[in-house]
């Protein structure tokens, strides 16, 4: 499924039916990182998942983009949808375009499942991401996958299923280098964090343990500045949680029904 934005057509997984459920993923991957979780809902919900502009699917025009402007993206797509307000799960990029529109468009958001992120990045953010941009289109693909799988799964899951390491290391590959860059940036230059406790809607956190990308310490920034929200810190997790962890898509999908 497609949604015309003026930078091009934006492309969506739909499927199941009952309450709308959207998935944001995280950088440099694509609405199909979601696999496992969709299929674990859509017995009970419409599931949608988004692919972010230059990412998977979606096309884009090359300018360069907010936190905020991919939070418009999918306040547009879930008005398109005309089913909202949509009950949002969101990791690592998802989750801070998540929090981005819960702040500017709460009425969209029924509830919050923010997995492995931030609202800010904090000192020295513009410059990691600047050089994590750099890096992102002068390094061959393949060759930026050692760093990004030791970050994104604990070596246990790593021993456990490497079809599904496989799987998400294939959508990285194929993600366009200019557009991951582009996303770094956006994400260098974001922050929400004075305004969490604009947010209604009800919140859980969840983080790996062992994520050293947006580790604990985020996740209790989080936690603290919405207010009524939930912390879990899974364990023996790392950055993809909502992939490598059973538990935390239970989490998730129980949070998701209330």
């Amino acid at each position: 499924m497609t949604l015309d934005r003026p930078w091009g057509s934006l492309n969506y997984l739909d499927e199941g039916s009952g309450p709308l459920v959207v998935l944001l993923h995280p950088l440099a991957q694509a609405g199909e990182v979601w696999r496992r979780l969709i299929d674990e809902l859509v017995p009970d919900f419409r599931v949608v998942a988004p692919d972010a502009r230059g990412h998977g699917a979606s096309q884009w025009d090359g300018a360069e983009f907010s936190v905020p402007d991919l939070a418009d993206d999918v306040a547009a797509l879930i008005d398109h949808l005309g089913a909202g307000p949509a009950r949002l799960a969101a990791l690592s990029m998802g989750g801070c375009t998540a929090v981005a529109l819960a702040v500017r468009r709460p009425e969209l958001v029924h509830s919050l499942v923010l997995a492995d992120t931030t609202a800010d990045y904090g000192p020295g953010k513009a410059g990691a991401w600047g050089e994590r941009a750099a890096k992102a289109v002068t390094v061959p693909r393949e060759k930026q996958l050692a760093f990004q799988v030791d970050r994104w799964f604990s070596p246990r899951f790593l021993e456990q299923d490497p079809a599904e390491v496989e799987r998400v290391s294939r959508i990285f590959t194929e993600t366009d280098s200019e557009a991951h860059a582009a996303a770094c940036r956006a994400l260098g230059a974001y922050d929400d964090s004075a305004r969490l406790g604009e947010i209604t809607a009800s919140t859980l956190v969840l983080v790996g343990e062992d994520d050293y990308a947006t580790p604990p310490d985020m996740a209790e920034a989080l936690h603290a500045g919405i207010a009524g929200s939930r912390l879990q810190v899974l364990p023996e997790v790392r950055h993809l949680s909502l992939v490598e962890s059973p538990p935390a898509r239970a989490l998730a999908r129980e949070h998701l029904a209330h």
